[in-house]
């Protein structure tokens, strides 16, 4: 399967085992980048990936971060993608198989190299089931999505 993977700094070191781990297991991997260590700002990784998604380039992709956090939050703001922090692989595959998951999103300070494998082969082995309820939900997904409409942020608390 051909996937998309990016990081920022603090992903990098996680993102290249995992490129070489994916390409071990046959898939054709995209790097998004980071490149090095070098402080950078995760959202446009996110968008990176995000983008992949939507073009059509690839059907699935990985994104890391610090936690995990700020990366899914950035990576579902774009309508169509659904990103899913997952530290257990129960979580890897059921959102996959529930939710049509298409961005694995995973904390690379939070989780350490095997686990992140487990992870990553979980979710590229996983397959929506396609079933009458996970369908009727995603179309509530999109639902919200259409509503909301894209760009309309929100207070920053300040």
């Amino acid at each position: 399967m051909k996937i998309t993977i990016g990081s920022d700094h603090a992903g990098f070191p996680l993102k290249q085992e995992l490129v070489t781990h994916l390409s071990q297991c046959g898939h054709e991997v995209i790097d998004l980048g980071t490149n090095n260590t070098d402080p950078v700002d995760y959202p446009d990784y996110a968008e990176a990936v995000g983008k992949s998604i939507l073009s059509g380039q690839v059907g699935r992709a990985v994104l890391i971060c610090g936690s995990g956090v700020g990366a899914s939050v950035a990576a579902n703001k774009i309508p169509g993608v659904r990103a899913g922090l997952c530290h257990d692989t129960y979580s890897a595959h059921q959102g996959v198989e529930h939710d049509d998951m298409n961005v694995l999103v995973m904390g690379a300070r939070v989780i350490g190299i095997a686990t992140a494998k487990e992870l990553v082969d979980a979710y590229m082995r996983a397959t929506f089931t396609k079933e009458e309820r996970h369908m009727k939900r995603l179309k509530k997904v999109a639902s919200i999505e259409e509503r909301y409409g894209r760009g309309k942020a929100l207070s920053t608390g300040t």
